[in-house]
């Protein structure tokens, strides 16, 4: 089945607090390439991310590389339906 999800074998979690919310206050490049994802972020973890690159020393680009090398690492868990 299909949802606004998507059709996906990942595993599905419930949000406690708005995603909306937490997606507003979040800096123009990263709402930018979670806009631009091939997966449903979770603002929350997509923040998570950032925050430890950037805490790390990485430029904005660097971290916006290692957001995506996160989410291919994800997409490689994905089962493929045949």
């Amino acid at each position: 089945m299909t949802t606004n999800l998507g059709s996906t074998t990942l595993k599905k979690k419930q949000r406690a607090t708005n995603p909306m919310s937490i997606y507003d206050t979040l800096p123009q490049p990263l709402r930018f390439w979670i806009s631009k994802a091939s997966l449903p972020w979770s603002p929350k973890s997509c923040k998570r991310i950032w925050d430890e690159a950037l805490r790390n020393g990485l430029s904005v680009n660097d971290t916006i590389i290692a957001l995506t090398k996160a989410e291919r690492k994800t997409l490689a868990q994905e089962k493929h339906r045949f």
